[in-house]
Order: structure tokens, then sequence, then C-alpha cells
């Protein structure tokens, strides 16, 4: 293998595992995460696995983070996902499917039920499509991605979640939302050194909002969301070939509910967490992350601690018969 091809192939290689980790921000506050929206070859595919411990004063499964004062919300979530990326009129895109799962534990009071609630089981599934609009152009082969050195990259991403989870109308803690939800984004990454594996740097911003269908059977009541507007920036830095870190801030605003005619208050709150991830192998990426809000003292404020743990797998047809080629 030439050097210039084995150059291409670790590049590659790397970037499997980064894309695979692309996620939208149900059931977690911390948001989609850094390093979710690199590019790698046309015709990749990953899997990813992420549990989540999570607790706080709102249900972690709900996106609009509806805040119940003097709630405690302890949860154990796990989210699968599944992802091919695609070229789409030249531009390198991801199309993403997931499925969230979990269990949820409460104690909630100022509800027409016990303080005490609970719920297992699925979630809502959701679908995400990721198009680049500018600065990365579909990598189709392994010359394309030897040359490949981003600099400014900016996407546009759309997601819809569909309401087939676990609910009951009793209670306020759900899996499921009953209701349709979704989000339209565009994240942006400005590279800040060369791209290369141990001097990568770069930072991130996602703007995104999202939008609530009506839930009408939440206690034989109606709820209602405004447009939730979130906010999230990264910091990321290689330290060694195979292992990084980066500094995460997010902030959220809007999404004021509004239950049977009557207004609640709207979301006016930001926090801070970090993340380190490992590449185990050339397919393989685990990745560890901690978020929690900050100046939360007030009872309408929004409440989140959320710890996580990404395991990715990435593959590609091509690579995989390089990789045997070059042990040949």
């Amino acid at each position: 293998m030439t050097p210039r091809r084995a150059h291409a192939v670790r590049l590659v290689l790397t970037a499997l595992v980064a894309v695979a980790a692309v996620r939208p921000v149900t059931a977690q506050t911390q948001g989609d995460g850094a390093r979710v929206y690199w590019k790698t070859l046309a015709g990749a595919n990953a899997v990813t696995f992420w549990p989540v411990l999570a607790t706080g004063n709102a249900n972690p499964f709900d996106p609009s983070h509806t805040v119940s004062p003097s709630a405690h919300v302890d949860a154990t979530l796990a989210m699968l996902g599944v992802h091919k990326v695609l070229p789409l009129h030249g531009r390198s895109s991801t199309l993403s499917l997931f499925l969230p799962v979990g269990n949820l534990n409460g104690q909630v009071t100022g509800l027409p039920t016990t303080p005490t609630e609970s719920s297992r089981g699925f979630g809502d599934p959701m679908a995400q499509l990721t198009v680049n609009l500018a600065g990365a152009p579909a990598i189709r082969t392994l010359a394309q991605a030897a040359r490949y050195e981003p600099k400014f990259t900016v996407d546009l991403l759309g997601a819809l979640a569909v309401p087939v989870g676990e609910y009951t109308d009793a209670q306020g803690l759900n899996l499921g939302q009953n209701r349709w939800y979704g989000r339209i984004g565009m994240p942006v990454m400005v590279a800040l050194a060369p791209w290369v594996p141990g001097q990568r740097t770069t930072l991130e911003v996602l703007p995104a909002v999202w939008f609530f269908g009506e839930n009408d059977d939440r206690h034989g009541g109606t709820l209602t969301n405004d447009p939730l507007f979130q906010l999230e920036g990264h910091v990321t830095r290689d330290f060694t070939e195979t292992f990084w870190g980066s500094f995460d801030a997010s902030w959220f605003a809007g999404a004021t509910p509004t239950t049977d005619g009557v207004a609640g208050d709207a979301l006016n709150n930001s926090g801070v967490g970090f993340t380190l991830g490992f590449q185990v192998t050339p397919n393989l990426a685990i990745n560890t992350s901690y978020f929690s809000t900050i100046g939360d003292g007030a009872a309408t404020d929004l409440e989140a601690d959320e710890f996580r743990v990404m395991f990715t797998y990435g593959w590609h047809a091509l690579l995989e018969g390089v990789k045997r080629i070059g042990k040949e």
C-alpha cells in the first residue's frame, strides 16, 4: 500500500467512528455532543449504543424539558442508533435512525396522581437526515479522502420523532410523548489545526429549533409547547492519535408549556460539561461525557445532571478490503 493510500485509509477509519456518533438531543440535555458531524467516505455504516444516567426536575425523554417544580426524576436510558453515509446531490450526508429505551422513576408533586411515578420500555423512535451545505462535498474515493482537509463546514439537519413510545395519560412521567416533535438545525465546524490524527482541533457550534405537536391526552387535558431554541458549542482537541477531549456548553430558551390554556414558564437555562473520546480500534470508539446545568437555583429553572458512555462501531466494505490487502 502506498504512503498516500495508507494515509487516506487512516484518516477515513478514524472518521468512521466519529460520524457514527451523530445523535439527536432526545432524552439528553447535553445535546448532540462533540465531533458528531465530521465527514467520512460515502457508503460508510455505523451502529451506536449509549447508556445514560440522568437526574433532574424534568423528564429526560422529553426534548421540551418541561420543568416540574419540586420534582426529582431518576432515569436510566439507552439509545440505539444506526447510520448510513450517503452522497446527496454531490454533498456528504448521513441518514440516522434512533430507538430510545429506558426506565424512569420520579417523585412528582402537584399532579392528580400519586407522588411516585415510574415508566419503562421504549420511547419514541426518531429519524434524522444531515446534509452538508458548504465545505464537505461527498467523499467517494480514497484519493478524495487523502485530500480532504476541512477548514469550515456547514450542514443542515432535520429530525422527526414518531409518537409510538410507552405512554400513560394518567401520569406525568412517560417514555413516549404522545405527540409528534422534531427539529431543524445547522451544525457548523471550524478546524483550528491541521486535519491530522494527533493534531486536530475544532470549534463546533449547533443552533437548533425544536417544534412540538399537541398532546391532547395529558391527565385528560391538552399540553402544548412553544418552539425551543437550543445552542450548543464544543472546543475539541486531540491529545494523541487515539485520545481526544472536549469542553461542552449548551443554552436552552423557550418551550413555554401551556396546559388547558394556562401558560407556564419558558426555559432560559445553560449548562456545561466535558467529553473524553478514545479510539479502541480503527472500527471501535468509546466516548464518555458529563453535563450539568448551572445557575439553576430557582424552582422554575431546569436542573439536569447526565453521565453517558457511547460505544460506536463503524465499517465500510471498501476499507475492510483494503485492510485485508494491507495484511497480505
